[in-house]
């Protein structure tokens, strides 16, 4: 069988490339029979790791077996106290929350160092007909859930919160949650009215975390 000039020239140009492409490196030593050579061969490995931050407040997905993804659900908490309750300084604990009974989850992972978090609302709760209830009429206490240290929760107000600073320890890796459980102050007497609600009426808060 007849090969062209042509192919002969293409099939040596690939036995050239191939070793470059497919091939590691590779070392031979020889010596006398009573002779014990020594070969060796060198791989280098890199891996690249992201910088991660995950947070969540209240309905989110699992982020304790490592696969951390994105949900995009939004609760609400309703507080609803009787004619009798209504401003006697007794705090209204809520309803909703993905922990039932007005208490959310709420949780950090990242792994570059400090991270700050804050809470910022665009304004006092509103009912639609001028009147409105201060953000600092909701309150939110933290206590532990699975880390041993509860994350603390931003003081509410009707702007951006202060800031809540978490220390990273030496690893740079922080994983810390809490549960969050809202109450309503109740300490005044307001106009009737639903104050708030589903995204209206000033009633989202957006909790943002951050890291360098």
């Amino acid at each position: 069988m007849k090969i062209s000039v042509a192919l002969k020239t293409l099939l040596g140009t690939a036995s050239l490339a191939l070793p470059l492409v497919a091939f590691s490196e590779s070392n031979v030593q020889t010596g006398a029979a009573t002779a014990a050579p020594g070969a060796t061969a060198h791989v280098d490995f890199s891996i690249v790791i992201p910088k991660m931050l995950y947070l969540r407040v209240g309905t989110g997905s699992n982020y304790t077996t490592g696969a951390l993804t994105t949900n995009p659900a939004v609760d609400l908490i309703t507080f609803t106290p009787t004619a009798a309750q209504v401003g006697n300084g007794t705090a209204i604990p809520g309803t909703g929350g993905d922990l039932t009974g007005g208490v959310e989850t709420a949780a950090i992972v990242s792994n570059s160092g400090n991270v700050t978090l804050n809470a910022t609302s665009s304004g006092a709760l509103g009912n639609g007909n001028g009147d409105s209830i201060s953000f600092a009429q909701i309150t939110t206490a933290a206590t532990t859930l699975t880390s041993a240290t509860a994350l603390p929760a931003p003081t509410l107000t009707n702007a951006t919160s202060a800031n809540v600073v978490l220390t990273a320890p030496a690893t740079k890796v922080i994983t810390q949650d809490a549960k969050w459980t809202f109450s309503y102050a109740n300490s005044a007497v307001v106009p009737t009215g639903t104050y708030g609600g589903v995204n209206l009426n000033n009633s989202r808060v957006t909790y943002t975390a951050t890291m360098p």
